[in-house]
């Protein structure tokens, strides 16, 4: 079983300053997010509405919740009043549900774009045509700030498969970087980078990642 604190301790040695690190607490007890919690950490990762939901009512108020999964648009409500950050927004229908939650309860949210980077079909996620037409209409959701870009690479042990990965996501924010002045309902600081998971994050802090996801190393494998 994994040293919850102990590897808490360890990734804050570890990581630059200038990463934050997001502790995937999906498929864990309220009792291993509190053990990290104590350690330090206030930054957590729920892939599940209702699961998100729960959690949130019965844990510290000063946690920053991020919702790192698929979010089908009938659950908006269930996350977005917990949620400081959608890190996977996936579709222009989920950015319109958003949109309209958020006029609706004068509120604004949050979100990366989540771009499909990896081989695998089955992972979610935008193309890069696709990223580009969402940012150049950004100005169609004043109720989400589209603060940057989110991808998953390809499940492998091929160093030079994750990094080519890797790499594409980096070229997208910059490609959007450089053609700012076409996109002018982005925040001046677009450009947030969430990527890198238990098995590849020190890949994706030399890439240049501002946020890595890490459950298991610091969980263990899921509990339920």
């Amino acid at each position: 079983m994994a040293d919850i604190a102990e590897e808490i301790r360890i990734l804050g040695e570890e990581l630059p300053s200038n990463v934050k690190l997001v502790a995937v607490s999906k498929f864990h007890p309220a009792e291993a997010v509190m053990e990290a919690y104590r350690a330090g950490q206030r930054v957590f990762g729920e892939s599940r509405p209702q699961e998100l939901a729960a959690k949130a009512a019965v844990l510290p108020k000063d946690i920053v919740w991020h919702f790192i999964g698929h979010l089908q648009t009938n659950k908006v409500k269930m996350v977005l009043p917990v949620a400081a950050m959608v890190e996977s927004v996936d579709s222009v229908r989920l950015l319109e549900a958003i949109e309209k939650w958020g006029a609706a309860n004068s509120s604004v949210t949050e979100v990366l774009l989540e771009m499909h980077i990896a081989s695998e079909e089955t992972k979610q996620g935008f193309s890069r045509e696709e990223i580009l037409s969402v940012v150049s209409e950004a100005g169609k959701y004043p109720h989400v700030r589209i603060s940057g870009l989110m991808g998953m690479a390809t499940l492998t042990g091929d160093e030079a498969v994750i990094r080519g990965d890797f790499a594409r996501l980096v070229a997208m924010r910059d490609e959007i970087r450089d053609k700012a002045s076409g996109f002018p309902g982005l925040p001046d600081d677009f450009g947030i980078l969430s990527f890198g998971m238990t098995h590849d994050y020190r890949i994706a802090v030399e890439m240049g990642a501002d946020i890595v996801r890490i459950g298991t190393l610091i969980f263990g494998e899921r509990s339920y």
